[in-house]
Protein backbone atom coordinates (compact mmCIF):
# COMPACT_ATOMS: atom_id res chain seq x y z
CA UNK A 1 0.00 0.00 0.00
CA UNK A 2 1.25 3.29 -0.69
CA UNK A 3 2.20 5.21 2.47
CA UNK A 4 3.69 8.85 0.98
CA UNK A 5 5.23 10.03 -2.27
CA UNK A 6 7.11 12.57 -2.44
CA UNK A 7 8.75 14.73 -5.11
CA UNK A 8 11.14 17.90 -6.27
CA UNK A 9 11.60 19.84 -8.44
CA UNK A 10 9.17 18.95 -11.68
CA UNK A 11 7.58 20.59 -13.75
CA UNK A 12 5.52 23.08 -11.97
CA UNK A 13 6.70 21.55 -8.83
CA UNK A 14 9.67 23.42 -7.27
CA UNK A 15 9.56 22.82 -3.54
CA UNK A 16 9.02 19.27 -2.51
CA UNK A 17 5.45 18.05 -2.08
CA UNK A 18 4.53 15.00 0.15
CA UNK A 19 0.78 13.72 -0.92
CA UNK A 20 0.26 11.25 2.34
CA UNK A 21 -2.03 8.50 2.64
CA UNK A 22 -1.05 8.18 6.55
CA UNK A 23 -4.37 8.54 8.27
CA UNK A 24 -5.03 10.96 11.22
CA UNK A 25 -6.06 10.18 14.64
CA UNK A 26 -9.88 10.93 13.58
CA UNK A 27 -12.26 7.85 13.89
CA UNK A 28 -14.61 9.60 11.96
CA UNK A 29 -14.95 6.22 9.05
CA UNK A 30 -12.21 4.92 10.20
CA UNK A 31 -13.46 1.06 9.84
CA UNK A 32 -14.23 1.52 6.52
CA UNK A 33 -12.17 4.06 4.97
CA UNK A 34 -8.93 3.26 6.69
CA UNK A 35 -6.78 -0.23 6.75
CA UNK A 36 -4.73 -1.39 9.79
CA UNK A 37 -1.50 -2.09 9.50
CA UNK A 38 -0.38 -2.94 12.77
CA UNK A 39 2.71 -0.95 12.35
CA UNK A 40 3.47 1.42 15.28
CA UNK A 41 4.92 4.35 13.03
CA UNK A 42 1.81 3.91 10.27
CA UNK A 43 -0.73 2.57 11.82
CA UNK A 44 -3.43 3.47 9.60
CA UNK A 45 -3.61 3.87 5.82
CA UNK A 46 -6.58 5.55 3.85
CA UNK A 47 -7.70 3.66 1.14
CA UNK A 48 -8.53 7.22 -0.75
CA UNK A 49 -7.15 10.58 -1.71
CA UNK A 50 -9.01 13.14 -3.89
CA UNK A 51 -7.22 16.22 -5.13
CA UNK A 52 -8.80 19.06 -5.96
CA UNK A 53 -7.50 22.51 -7.57
CA UNK A 54 -7.73 25.16 -10.67
CA UNK A 55 -7.27 24.15 -14.12
CA UNK A 56 -2.79 24.28 -14.44
CA UNK A 57 -2.61 24.13 -11.09
CA UNK A 58 -0.30 20.84 -10.93
CA UNK A 59 -2.68 17.76 -10.17
CA UNK A 60 -1.63 16.08 -13.31
CA UNK A 61 1.79 16.89 -12.77
CA UNK A 62 1.87 15.32 -9.34
CA UNK A 63 0.44 11.79 -11.52
CA UNK A 64 3.01 12.59 -14.18
CA UNK A 65 5.60 12.54 -11.43
CA UNK A 66 4.34 9.22 -10.32
CA UNK A 67 4.43 7.92 -13.78
CA UNK A 68 8.07 9.36 -14.47
CA UNK A 69 9.11 7.67 -11.39
CA UNK A 70 7.45 4.16 -12.79
CA UNK A 71 8.79 4.49 -16.23
CA UNK A 72 12.51 4.88 -14.97
CA UNK A 73 12.25 2.23 -12.26
CA UNK A 74 10.92 0.06 -15.15
CA UNK A 75 13.39 1.01 -18.13
CA UNK A 76 16.01 2.93 -17.11
CA UNK A 77 18.85 0.05 -17.76
CA UNK A 78 17.37 0.57 -21.73
CA UNK A 79 16.86 3.91 -22.28
CA UNK A 80 18.79 5.70 -24.85
CA UNK A 81 20.40 8.70 -23.95
CA UNK A 82 17.67 11.18 -26.11
CA UNK A 83 14.93 8.78 -24.04
CA UNK A 84 16.71 9.53 -20.65
CA UNK A 85 16.87 13.15 -21.55
CA UNK A 86 13.48 13.37 -22.09
CA UNK A 87 12.66 12.09 -18.69
CA UNK A 88 13.72 15.23 -17.37
CA UNK A 89 11.85 18.09 -16.41
CA UNK A 90 12.59 20.48 -13.85
CA UNK A 91 10.62 23.74 -13.02
CA UNK A 92 11.52 26.16 -15.50
CA UNK A 93 10.65 29.37 -14.11
CA UNK A 94 13.53 29.94 -11.37
CA UNK A 95 16.90 30.19 -12.90
CA UNK A 96 18.22 28.03 -9.96
CA UNK A 97 16.07 25.09 -10.63
CA UNK A 98 15.96 24.68 -14.18
CA UNK A 99 19.54 22.98 -13.72
CA UNK A 100 18.94 21.59 -10.49
CA UNK A 101 17.68 17.68 -10.03
CA UNK A 102 14.86 16.03 -10.22
CA UNK A 103 13.91 13.94 -7.41
CA UNK A 104 11.39 11.27 -6.23
CA UNK A 105 10.56 9.11 -2.99
CA UNK A 106 8.04 6.82 -2.65
CA UNK A 107 7.08 4.51 0.29
CA UNK A 108 5.06 1.68 0.43
CA UNK A 109 3.85 -0.77 2.66
CA UNK A 110 4.46 -4.64 1.53
CA UNK A 111 3.99 -7.58 3.54
CA UNK A 112 4.29 -6.02 6.46
CA UNK A 113 7.76 -4.60 5.41
CA UNK A 114 7.90 -0.56 4.70
CA UNK A 115 10.00 0.79 1.75
CA UNK A 116 11.65 4.10 1.77
CA UNK A 117 12.89 4.48 -1.79
CA UNK A 118 14.23 7.42 -4.01
CA UNK A 119 16.55 8.75 -6.42
CA UNK A 120 17.51 11.66 -8.15
CA UNK A 121 18.76 12.68 -11.76
CA UNK A 122 18.83 15.21 -14.32
CA UNK A 123 19.31 15.18 -18.04
CA UNK A 124 22.71 14.03 -17.83
CA UNK A 125 22.87 10.93 -14.98
CA UNK A 126 21.46 9.41 -12.03
CA UNK A 127 22.25 11.69 -9.51
CA UNK A 128 21.80 9.74 -6.15
CA UNK A 129 19.40 6.79 -4.99
CA UNK A 130 18.50 5.09 -1.86
CA UNK A 131 16.88 2.20 -0.33
CA UNK A 132 15.50 2.43 3.33
CA UNK A 133 13.82 -0.87 4.70
CA UNK A 134 12.26 -1.09 8.06
CA UNK A 135 11.22 -4.60 8.86
CA UNK A 136 10.34 -3.37 12.36
CA UNK A 137 10.83 0.03 13.69
CA UNK A 138 14.43 0.36 12.74
CA UNK A 139 15.78 1.21 9.44
CA UNK A 140 18.03 -0.29 7.63
CA UNK A 141 19.90 1.63 5.06
CA UNK A 142 19.92 -1.57 2.26
CA UNK A 143 21.73 0.56 -0.06
CA UNK A 144 22.78 4.48 -0.81
CA UNK A 145 25.05 6.43 -3.38
CA UNK A 146 25.43 9.88 -4.49
CA UNK A 147 27.21 11.19 -7.53
CA UNK A 148 30.79 12.95 -6.90
CA UNK A 149 31.40 15.67 -9.41
CA UNK A 150 34.95 16.54 -8.50
CA UNK A 151 35.78 12.60 -8.38
CA UNK A 152 33.08 11.77 -11.67
CA UNK A 153 32.33 8.94 -10.02
CA UNK A 154 29.56 7.72 -7.66
CA UNK A 155 30.29 7.73 -3.71
CA UNK A 156 28.50 4.33 -2.51
CA UNK A 157 27.52 4.21 1.47
CA UNK A 158 28.49 0.32 2.76
CA UNK A 159 25.81 -2.12 1.69
CA UNK A 160 23.31 -2.99 5.11
CA UNK A 161 24.17 -6.47 6.31
CA UNK A 162 20.79 -7.41 5.89
CA UNK A 163 20.61 -6.87 2.18
CA UNK A 164 22.44 -9.74 0.44
CA UNK A 165 23.02 -11.00 -2.77
CA UNK A 166 22.31 -14.74 -3.98
CA UNK A 167 25.93 -15.46 -4.82
CA UNK A 168 28.74 -14.04 -3.21
CA UNK A 169 30.10 -10.50 -4.42
CA UNK A 170 26.92 -10.35 -6.29
CA UNK A 171 26.05 -7.03 -4.93
CA UNK A 172 29.28 -5.67 -6.33
CA UNK A 173 28.88 -6.85 -9.87
CA UNK A 174 25.21 -5.52 -9.81
CA UNK A 175 26.89 -2.07 -8.65
CA UNK A 176 29.47 -2.32 -11.24
CA UNK A 177 27.06 -3.21 -14.67
CA UNK A 178 24.74 -0.13 -13.24
CA UNK A 179 25.41 2.46 -15.90
CA UNK A 180 25.41 6.59 -15.46
CA UNK A 181 21.74 6.89 -16.77
CA UNK A 182 20.28 3.64 -15.20
CA UNK A 183 19.18 2.88 -11.37
CA UNK A 184 20.96 0.41 -9.17
CA UNK A 185 17.30 -1.12 -8.21
CA UNK A 186 16.24 -1.88 -11.84
CA UNK A 187 19.83 -3.53 -12.26
CA UNK A 188 19.62 -5.54 -9.33
CA UNK A 189 15.89 -6.84 -9.34
CA UNK A 190 16.38 -7.54 -13.35
CA UNK A 191 19.34 -9.63 -12.40
CA UNK A 192 17.21 -11.56 -10.00
CA UNK A 193 17.89 -9.70 -6.42
CA UNK A 194 15.19 -11.78 -4.66
CA UNK A 195 15.49 -9.14 -2.11
CA UNK A 196 14.66 -6.37 -4.27
CA UNK A 197 11.77 -7.96 -6.22
CA UNK A 198 8.70 -7.07 -4.09
CA UNK A 199 9.83 -3.21 -4.82
CA UNK A 200 10.56 -3.70 -8.32
CA UNK A 201 6.98 -5.55 -8.81
CA UNK A 202 5.11 -3.27 -6.92
CA UNK A 203 5.81 -0.09 -9.72
CA UNK A 204 5.44 -3.05 -12.35
CA UNK A 205 2.74 -4.87 -11.85
CA UNK A 206 0.79 -2.97 -8.43
CA UNK A 207 0.59 0.49 -9.38
CA UNK A 208 -1.89 1.41 -12.16
CA UNK A 209 -1.88 4.85 -13.72
CA UNK A 210 -4.75 6.26 -16.13
CA UNK A 211 -3.76 9.77 -17.37
CA UNK A 212 -6.76 11.87 -18.36
CA UNK A 213 -5.91 12.35 -22.17
CA UNK A 214 -4.77 8.31 -22.85
CA UNK A 215 -7.26 6.46 -25.22
CA UNK A 216 -8.90 4.07 -23.05
CA UNK A 217 -7.57 0.18 -23.88
CA UNK A 218 -11.16 -1.93 -23.87
CA UNK A 219 -9.39 -4.94 -24.53
CA UNK A 220 -8.43 -6.30 -20.93
CA UNK A 221 -12.04 -5.31 -19.96
CA UNK A 222 -13.42 -7.27 -23.24
CA UNK A 223 -11.10 -10.41 -22.77
CA UNK A 224 -12.36 -10.80 -19.38
CA UNK A 225 -16.09 -11.07 -20.00
CA UNK A 226 -16.09 -14.56 -20.46
CA UNK A 227 -16.32 -14.82 -17.10
CA UNK A 228 -19.95 -14.75 -15.92
CA UNK A 229 -19.28 -13.45 -12.84
CA UNK A 230 -16.62 -10.45 -13.86
CA UNK A 231 -19.78 -9.67 -16.72
CA UNK A 232 -22.34 -8.96 -14.20
CA UNK A 233 -20.02 -6.79 -11.96
CA UNK A 234 -19.23 -4.49 -15.10
CA UNK A 235 -23.31 -4.73 -16.15
CA UNK A 236 -23.95 -3.91 -12.30
CA UNK A 237 -21.00 -0.90 -12.49
CA UNK A 238 -22.89 0.52 -15.40
CA UNK A 239 -26.22 0.40 -14.75
CA UNK A 240 -25.16 2.03 -11.38
CA UNK A 241 -24.28 5.48 -14.11
CA UNK A 242 -28.35 4.69 -15.07
CA UNK A 243 -26.85 3.92 -18.53
CA UNK A 244 -30.03 1.03 -19.10
CA UNK A 245 -27.39 -1.60 -20.70
CA UNK A 246 -28.99 -5.42 -20.54
CA UNK A 247 -26.30 -6.95 -22.05
CA UNK A 248 -22.77 -6.91 -23.29
CA UNK A 249 -21.21 -9.38 -25.85
CA UNK A 250 -17.81 -9.47 -27.27
CA UNK A 251 -17.36 -10.10 -31.08
CA UNK A 252 -14.36 -11.22 -33.02
CA UNK A 253 -13.69 -9.06 -35.79
CA UNK A 254 -11.61 -9.72 -38.48
CA UNK A 255 -9.19 -7.03 -38.91
CA UNK A 256 -5.86 -5.79 -40.22
CA UNK A 257 -3.01 -5.90 -38.38
CA UNK A 258 0.40 -4.32 -37.95
CA UNK A 259 4.01 -5.84 -37.13
CA UNK A 260 7.66 -4.78 -36.93
CA UNK A 261 9.77 -6.70 -37.05
CA UNK A 262 13.75 -5.80 -36.02
CA UNK A 263 16.66 -8.22 -36.60
CA UNK A 264 20.60 -6.05 -35.99
CA UNK A 265 21.78 -5.24 -38.51
CA UNK A 266 18.73 -4.92 -40.93
CA UNK A 267 16.21 -1.51 -41.46
CA UNK A 268 12.91 -2.47 -39.71
CA UNK A 269 10.78 -4.61 -41.75
CA UNK A 270 6.93 -3.89 -41.67
CA UNK A 271 4.39 -6.88 -41.58
CA UNK A 272 0.20 -6.70 -42.47
CA UNK A 273 -1.63 -9.48 -41.88
CA UNK A 274 -5.47 -10.01 -41.48
CA UNK A 275 -6.46 -11.09 -37.80
CA UNK A 276 -9.30 -10.92 -34.64
CA UNK A 277 -9.87 -8.62 -32.69
CA UNK A 278 -12.24 -8.59 -30.16
CA UNK A 279 -14.97 -5.47 -30.13
CA UNK A 280 -17.73 -4.96 -27.76
CA UNK A 281 -21.81 -4.42 -28.45
CA UNK A 282 -24.27 -3.06 -26.21
CA UNK A 283 -27.85 -4.43 -25.52
CA UNK A 284 -30.84 -2.35 -24.54
CA UNK A 285 -34.41 -2.93 -23.94
CA UNK A 286 -37.21 -1.11 -25.78
CA UNK A 287 -40.41 -0.71 -24.18
CA UNK A 288 -42.10 -3.30 -25.38
CA UNK A 289 -39.45 -5.66 -24.01
CA UNK A 290 -37.59 -6.60 -27.05
CA UNK A 291 -33.57 -6.32 -27.41
CA UNK A 292 -31.55 -4.28 -29.57
CA UNK A 293 -28.05 -4.30 -29.97
CA UNK A 294 -25.77 -1.55 -30.52
CA UNK A 295 -21.83 -1.17 -31.84
CA UNK A 296 -19.60 1.20 -29.92
CA UNK A 297 -20.43 4.00 -32.45
CA UNK A 298 -23.62 4.47 -31.16
CA UNK A 299 -22.64 4.28 -27.18
CA UNK A 300 -21.32 8.16 -25.61
CA UNK A 301 -17.97 8.99 -24.81
CA UNK A 302 -18.78 8.21 -21.30
CA UNK A 303 -19.84 5.12 -21.33
CA UNK A 304 -16.75 3.89 -23.51
CA UNK A 305 -14.74 5.19 -21.02
CA UNK A 306 -16.43 4.14 -18.02
CA UNK A 307 -15.80 0.52 -19.71
CA UNK A 308 -12.67 1.18 -19.90
CA UNK A 309 -12.34 1.86 -16.24
CA UNK A 310 -13.81 -1.67 -15.44
CA UNK A 311 -10.87 -3.92 -15.82
CA UNK A 312 -8.28 -1.79 -13.93
CA UNK A 313 -10.76 -1.10 -10.91
CA UNK A 314 -11.36 -4.84 -10.35
CA UNK A 315 -7.05 -5.81 -10.95
CA UNK A 316 -7.36 -3.36 -8.06
CA UNK A 317 -10.26 -4.55 -5.84
CA UNK A 318 -8.99 -7.94 -6.45
CA UNK A 319 -5.80 -8.14 -6.09
CA UNK A 320 -4.86 -4.66 -3.43
CA UNK A 321 -3.35 -2.50 -5.91
CA UNK A 322 -3.20 1.46 -6.09
CA UNK A 323 -5.00 2.61 -9.10
CA UNK A 324 -4.73 6.71 -10.17
CA UNK A 325 -6.97 8.07 -11.95
CA UNK A 326 -6.56 12.11 -13.49
CA UNK A 327 -10.06 13.78 -13.85
CA UNK A 328 -11.48 11.24 -13.03
CA UNK A 329 -15.00 12.70 -13.46
CA UNK A 330 -14.53 13.56 -16.78
CA UNK A 331 -18.04 12.51 -18.98
CA UNK A 332 -18.99 10.85 -15.85
CA UNK A 333 -22.01 11.38 -13.83
CA UNK A 334 -21.13 12.20 -9.73
CA UNK A 335 -23.42 9.55 -8.52
CA UNK A 336 -20.99 6.85 -10.53
CA UNK A 337 -17.94 8.46 -8.98
CA UNK A 338 -19.24 8.13 -5.81
CA UNK A 339 -20.74 4.62 -6.48
CA UNK A 340 -16.65 3.79 -7.12
CA UNK A 341 -15.95 5.49 -4.08
CA UNK A 342 -18.28 3.47 -1.88
CA UNK A 343 -17.03 0.12 -3.56
CA UNK A 344 -13.54 0.82 -2.53
CA UNK A 345 -14.37 1.93 0.96
CA UNK A 346 -16.46 -1.48 1.75
CA UNK A 347 -13.74 -3.56 3.44
CA UNK A 348 -15.93 -6.96 2.56
CA UNK A 349 -15.22 -5.86 -1.34
CA UNK A 350 -11.78 -4.24 -0.95
CA UNK A 351 -10.04 -7.32 1.24
CA UNK A 352 -6.82 -6.76 0.30
CA UNK A 353 -5.55 -2.87 0.53
CA UNK A 354 -6.78 -1.59 -3.05
CA UNK A 355 -6.43 2.42 -2.80
CA UNK A 356 -7.45 4.92 -5.47
CA UNK A 357 -5.77 8.41 -5.69
CA UNK A 358 -7.78 10.41 -8.10
CA UNK A 359 -7.88 13.99 -9.23
CA UNK A 360 -11.11 15.57 -9.53
CA UNK A 361 -13.66 18.97 -10.30
CA UNK A 362 -16.41 17.33 -8.69
CA UNK A 363 -17.12 19.08 -5.92
CA UNK A 364 -20.09 17.04 -4.53
CA UNK A 365 -17.72 14.52 -3.43
CA UNK A 366 -16.71 17.25 -0.37
CA UNK A 367 -19.35 15.16 1.91
CA UNK A 368 -18.25 14.17 5.17
CA UNK A 369 -20.58 11.04 4.74
CA UNK A 370 -18.38 10.25 1.77
CA UNK A 371 -15.12 11.24 2.45
CA UNK A 372 -12.86 12.09 5.82
CA UNK A 373 -11.34 15.43 6.07
CA UNK A 374 -8.02 13.58 5.92
CA UNK A 375 -8.91 12.10 2.46
CA UNK A 376 -9.25 15.43 0.95
CA UNK A 377 -6.26 17.59 -0.94
CA UNK A 378 -5.84 20.42 -2.84
CA UNK A 379 -3.43 21.93 -5.36
CA UNK A 380 -2.70 25.50 -6.23
CA UNK A 381 -0.39 27.68 -7.92
CA UNK A 382 1.87 30.27 -5.76
CA UNK A 383 3.05 33.91 -7.10
CA UNK A 384 6.03 32.16 -8.50
CA UNK A 385 3.82 29.96 -10.76
CA UNK A 386 4.99 26.56 -8.59
CA UNK A 387 2.31 24.48 -7.56
CA UNK A 388 2.01 23.75 -3.44
CA UNK A 389 0.14 20.91 -2.27
CA UNK A 390 -1.81 21.19 0.83
CA UNK A 391 -4.35 18.83 2.89
CA UNK A 392 -7.60 20.38 4.19
CA UNK A 393 -6.73 19.07 7.71
CA UNK A 394 -4.59 22.17 7.66
CA UNK A 395 -7.26 24.55 8.10
CA UNK A 396 -8.53 22.33 10.87
CA UNK A 397 -12.29 21.97 9.81
CA UNK A 398 -15.20 21.42 12.13
CA UNK A 399 -16.99 18.25 11.99
CA UNK A 400 -20.20 19.49 10.51
CA UNK A 401 -18.22 22.71 8.71
CA UNK A 402 -19.89 22.21 5.19
CA UNK A 403 -16.43 21.78 3.09
CA UNK A 404 -18.10 22.28 -0.39
CA UNK A 405 -19.82 25.50 -0.06
CA UNK A 406 -16.19 26.61 2.01
CA UNK A 407 -14.37 25.21 -0.75
CA UNK A 408 -16.36 27.13 -3.95
CA UNK A 409 -16.43 30.37 -1.80
CA UNK A 410 -12.66 30.01 -1.18
CA UNK A 411 -11.97 29.55 2.18
CA UNK A 412 -9.24 26.62 1.61
CA UNK A 413 -7.93 28.29 -1.75
CA UNK A 414 -7.04 25.81 -4.79
CA UNK A 415 -9.83 27.79 -7.20
CA UNK A 416 -9.33 30.13 -9.82
CA UNK A 417 -8.85 33.50 -10.03
CA UNK A 418 -11.46 34.67 -12.40
CA UNK A 419 -11.55 38.42 -13.81
CA UNK A 420 -14.16 40.11 -16.34
CA UNK A 421 -14.07 39.18 -20.11
CA UNK A 422 -14.75 42.05 -22.25
CA UNK A 423 -14.88 41.61 -25.84
CA UNK A 424 -13.25 44.87 -28.21
CA UNK A 425 -15.65 47.17 -27.69
CA UNK A 426 -17.85 45.83 -25.15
Amino acid sequence: MLVEFKVVNYRSIREEQCLSFVASGDKWLEGTHCVATGKTAVPKLLRSAVIYGANASGKTNLIFALMTMQQLVLNSTRLLEPQFREQYTPFLLDVDSRHQATQFEITILLDGVRYQYGFAHDAERVRGEWLLVYQSNKAQRWFEYHYNPETGKNDWEPFSVHFKGEKKGQREIWKANTGTRALFLTQAAQSNSRQLQPLFNWFANDLIVLPARSEFNLIPTLLRLEDPHYKEWVLRLMNAADIHISDIKVEKRKSQQIEFKFEPGKLPELRTFDGDLPDVEFCHKTSDGMEQWFDRRYESYGTLRLLGYAAPLLDAIENGKLIVVDEFDTSLHPSLTRYVLRMLHKPHLSQNGAQLWMTTHDTSLLDPELLRRDQVWFVEKKKDQSTELYGLTEFSPRKDEAIERGYLQGRYGAIPFLSEFLFWGG
